[in-house]
């Protein structure tokens, strides 16, 4: 869990310090919320293709209503994870493979589409990125 003070040694400027959270943490809180930040994305990017008789107007007017809830998410996100020690490539990352994650979902059950064989290899190969970006050199 999260604890209250941030770790800094006395003496140490605390604007630079981090807070001390538990290390399970540090990736669960930023997925979690990348994760909520990614449905309301996914939604605000391609709901309207279910919808292709709505004025195109109507459906950017929607988006833009929706994709400012996501950013209410994501941004938080990212800013946690930074403060946990995150790099911003680490959280890139991470937000494409919950993209993806939660895209094949979508497409799945919201639009109807049949995932293939080269959907599921590049789904494969963001994992393996994930692999290299966490082993920091």
């Amino acid at each position: 869990m999260l604890q209250a003070g941030y770790g800094r040694r006395r003496g140490e400027d605390s604007r630079n310090a981090r807070p001390v959270v538990c290390p399970t943490m540090k990736f669960v809180l930023p997925a979690l919320l990348l994760t909520v930040s990614n449905v309301f994305m996914t939604f605000a990017w391609y709901g309207h293709l279910k919808y292709k008789e709505a004025p195109l107007w109507k459906a950017v007017i929607v988006s833009w209503l929706i994709a400012f809830v996501e950013y209410c998410f994501q941004v938080p996100a990212n800013r946690y994870g930074s403060n946990f020690g995150i790099s911003a490539a680490q959280l890139k990352i991470l937000q494409e493979v919950i993209t993806i994650v939660v895209f094949c979902v979508f497409a799945a059950t919201y639009l109807g589409e049949k995932l293939k064989w080269n959907h599921y290899l590049a789904f494969g190969l963001i994992v393996l990125a994930v692999f290299f970006v966490r082993k920091e050199t």
